[in-house]
């Protein structure tokens, strides 16, 4: 899935599944040396053009963006760049 995403949008970063204590020193995310190593949360929304809307890291199990979260940013931006186009027409 994380291969298909990647591929399908054209990215060049590594995404998800098989990220490495280097991914995770790239991006500033958490790296846990517990059970083994594992990377904790570093998401990014991104818009057009790459643009990072909005970013969450975490050192724990807590502070997952939820999809709720990032509809209601991307729905309120499209309705902020509707209502610019409107003014500017």
């Amino acid at each position: 899935m994380a291969t298909e995403v990647r591929n399908n949008n054209k990215l060049t970063f590594p995404i998800a599944y098989g990220a490495t204590k280097a991914d995770s020193d790239l991006v500033g995310a958490w790296w846990s040396e517990d059970r083994e190593g594992y990377i904790q949360p570093a998401e990014f929304l991104l818009g057009r053009g790459g643009t990072v809307l909005g970013a969450m890291y975490a050192s724990g199990p807590v502070g997952r963006m939820g999809a709720d979260e990032a509809i209601r940013l991307i729905t309120r931006r499209e309705n902020m760049r509707k209502e610019e186009d409107a003014k500017a027409n």
